[in-house]
């Protein structure tokens, strides 16, 4: 079962409980309020997910945790709330795509929260807009979506099903209809499936379809049906600064260390006035609400010991489950030995054995053969063994693990 914060996971380390932020959404008072949750009833750290949700650990007390968080509006719909798993494009509306997909994000999350005979939708299917870019789409890094309405023009949207391209063709005003209806489907017919891929997708296609082409009145509206297309994906977005069209700062990405921010840092994110996208990798893109020169305040965002803003940095695409002694399942405190293997300092670029795999290096570092937290996309498993760690299937004790990784990475290299 997937955790939520009315139904959470014991761990090690206590209660964990996943809050789900549809399109990676904080308001930068919805930040200081999730700041002072974790201060107060957690570990004081916001983890984040591979979907663009956030995670508290060692909770206290939940029921104190559901008031504040129904407060401040990230548990609009109780009975909901495991099933609000929406990814979008994190830079949308801010630089690039072909059509800004907020607006639908909004849409999307009301009409599921509306819709009462969706609760028992699995917790892990997964729903994405992508505005044309391919970071959320099928073929990118972020985890594979069941149902995805992609941008084709600002006018138009190519529908997705368990990541292969329908051949169907939605205009915006009808893409949140058509995927309420294809998730209505996939849980009528699902049996014991939980994902899209398990089963056939026909019957699913066709209730898209149908719903596509009704209008308000009840008749005969727009959607096409094409030839399927071949997309192109797109790579996260970059560390650093974000420039719009006109080449001003218009955000900033930055890297939570082992993706997990203080609640220090978030609340100071916050009551400075910048709202927060999280990403399905692991990072937050920092805008602006104000009206105050961007340049001059995006500065500030680096500041933050915890937050990784430099793409030089040895700890950038390097991420980790939560190890020991959060986990009991784990080997290792992978965290501190990642830490201590690729050099923890900002722009140091080695660590202790002198590895040269970073920057740029893409590793995971697992407690476990479960490989929780695994990122999509190519990269070096590390996983923790008995006496040391298993780097890309070779074993090695922690003192070759350096060494192992940079052979690891040289070898990739050579192979592209």
């Amino acid at each position: 079962m997937c955790p939520g914060v009315l139904a959470t996971h014991e761990a090690a380390d206590g209660a964990l409980a996943r809050i789900r932020l549809p399109g990676g959404a904080l308001r930068p008072e919805q930040a200081v309020a999730l700041a002072a949750c974790a201060e107060g009833l957690a570990d004081g750290r916001i983890h984040l997910t591979s979907r663009a949700n956030l995670q508290l650990r060692a909770v206290r007390d939940v029921d104190a945790l559901v008031t504040r968080l129904a407060a401040a509006g990230l548990l609009p719909s109780p009975a909901h709330e495991r099933i609000r798993n929406v990814l979008a494009s994190p830079l949308s509306g801010i630089a690039g795509g072909v059509r800004d997909v907020r607006d639908l994000v909004g849409r999307l999350d009301a009409a599921l929260c509306g819709a009462s005979d969706l609760t028992d939708l699995p917790g892990r299917f997964l729903f994405a807009l992508d505005d044309g870019r391919g970071d959320v789409a099928a073929g990118s890094t972020a985890p594979e979506a069941d149902l995805c309405w992609r941008a084709v023009t600002s006018d138009t949207g190519a529908i997705l099903a368990a990541g292969v391209d329908t051949g169907l063709r939605v205009p915006p005003d009808r893409a949140v209809a058509a995927l309420v209806a294809g998730a209505r489907a996939f849980d009528l017919v699902r049996g014991a499936a939980w994902r899209l891929r398990e089963i056939d997708p026909a019957p699913v296609v066709e209730a898209m379809r149908t719903e596509a082409m009704r209008t308000e009145a009840g008749g005969t509206g727009t959607g096409d049906t094409v030839e399927p297309g071949e997309w192109t994906s797109a790579p996260p977005p970059r560390v650093g600064p974000v420039e719009d069209a006109t080449g001003a700062v218009a955000a900033v990405v930055a890297a939570p260390r082992f993706g997990e921010l203080t609640a220090g840092t978030l609340g100071a994110i916050g009551r400075a006035g910048y709202a927060i996208t999280v990403t399905p990798w692991r990072t937050v893109v920092v805008h602006d609400t104000s009206t105050e020169p961007a340049t001059d305040r995006y500065c500030e965002v680096g500041g933050h010991a915890d937050l990784v803003v430099d793409p030089a940095d040895p700890l950038v695409g390097v991420s980790a489950c939560i190890g020991a002694p959060h986990c009991a399942k784990s080997h290792a405190d992978v965290r501190a030995d990642a830490a201590a293997v690729l050099g923890s300092e900002p722009g140091t670029g080695t660590g202790e054995a002198g590895t040269t795999a970073g920057p740029g290096l893409a590793a995971h570092f697992a407690g476990c053969s479960r490989r929780c937290g695994r990122p999509g996309g190519s990269h070096i498993d590390v996983v923790a063994a008995e006496g040391g760690y298993h780097v890309g299937g070779t074993f090695v004790g922690l003192d070759r693990v350096a060494e192992a990784l940079s052979a690891q990475a040289h070898t990739r290299e050579g192979l592209q």
